[in-house]
């Protein structure tokens, strides 16, 4: 596979990357990917840049702990983007290359308006050859900066491997490069297991592959589960990854010369925008339980999901909010697009259809969620 023939590319840069080894933003290592990019570019690919480190720059330069308040860390945030964006644009400038910062938070995706925005924005920009530098705005969304409270409760992105999935999801994107610390995907943890192999490519992922993600990496909020993550996301809206080391010496242009390095994530079965957006692009509001004729029903048969299949509701939620389908032993399998509020699903769970409109005094469907509102994990 030739990467170099795509021609819309996404690039995450993770924190660790960007940082040398005294936690100083390593100048040397950004230029050489701007150069790379802007050679790319020029070349005819459209470019999307997703970076972190906007948190441990803006730490470094106030020389504080960024862990001793949620506050402390959004202040941090604030210094740290300014840093961060600053040399992108002064790197690209040298290139007579424009960039665009764009700071997005969790409901930019969970509200479809808004998420509909997102492509034509980024579309525009690509089209004036500008390069978008994209970063979860840490400044005003705590989402990313602080453990979730409720494990009913989903967003739609807390790290940024799965914010650049998502963005390489909207707009189509031939290629995620995902740019770490680490060569690829491996085999068992490498830091903790010396005979660790590299896996070089992955064309389905199964529980297999899953389980050989590792916890999360020092200094940043991610680690090989968000990425094995974001690879889902992509691969099922017909692109690729790579999963690579960035600190790896010229490894953006190793990698579109042909070189064979890090692990490649090749496309499954592609869903359907909205269906995409439904599973992997909206913050989750509360879990349908249901029993497994309403499971086959609704992955074997491609039905919707029936309030006579449903045997318990988890959460609040709204009607047209977007809930977690799970199976009796409390596994995902699918979400949706409610048609019921989570208080009238609770008065009609275990009911038949034609019995809806007696009991709660109206009738939106038939179904609690209509098949075409279903997208399957």
């Amino acid at each position: 596979m030739n990467i170099n023939n795509f021609k819309r590319i996404v690039f995450k840069f993770g924190t660790n990357v960007l940082r040398n080894e005294d936690k100083e933003i390593s100048l040397s290592r950004i230029y050489s990917f701007i150069e790379d990019i802007s050679k790319l570019q020029k070349q005819g690919k459209e470019v999307i840049i997703i970076t972190s480190g906007a948190v441990g720059l803006g730490s470094k330069r106030l020389n504080i702990d960024s862990k001793v308040s949620l506050s402390v860390k959004q202040a941090c945030a604030a210094v740290g983007q300014c840093q961060l964006m600053s040399i992108y644009e002064d790197g690209f400038n040298k290139y007579s290359i424009n960039t665009a910062q764009i700071l997005l938070t969790e409901d930019d995706f969970s509200n479809r308006v808004k998420y509909l925005s997102i492509n034509n924005v980024l579309n525009t920009l690509l089209s004036l050859n500008v390069i978008p530098v994209i970063n979860q705005n840490d400044t005003v969304s705590t989402t990313e900066l602080e453990e979730a409270g409720n494990p009913l409760y989903g967003v739609s992105f807390s790290d940024n491997d799965k914010l650049s999935a998502l963005v390489a999801s909207k707009l189509d994107a031939d290629l995620l490069v995902i740019l770490s610390d680490i060569e690829g995907l491996y085999d068992k943890n490498p830091k903790e297991n010396s005979d660790a192999k590299l896996i070089p490519e992955v064309k389905k992922m199964t529980k297999e592959i899953e389980s050989c993600a590792s916890s999360a990496s020092s200094g940043g909020r991610g680690g090989m589960i968000t990425k094995l993550e974001a690879a889902k996301v992509v691969t099922h809206s017909g692109g690729y990854v790579v999963i690579a080391n960035g600190k790896s010496p010229q490894i953006i242009k190793r990698l579109f010369s042909g070189e064979k390095t890090g692990t490649l994530f090749y496309p499954v079965e592609q869903m359907s925008q909205k269906r995409r957006w439904i599973a992997y692009a909206t913050n989750i509001s509360g879990q349908i339980i249901v029993n497994e004729g309403a499971k086959k029903a609704v992955i074997e048969e491609n039905k919707s999901l029936l309030a006579i299949g449903i045997l318990k509701i988890n959460g609040k939620f709204n009607r047209g909010d977007v809930v977690s389908i799970v199976d009796e032993n409390k596994k995902e399998f699918a979400r949706g697009i409610a048609n019921y509020s989570s208080q009238d699903c609770k008065k009609i769970i275990g009911v038949h259809s034609e019995n809806i409109y007696d009991i709660l005094g109206h009738k939106n469907y038939d179904a609690v969620i209509t098949k075409d509102n279903i997208a399957i994990l």
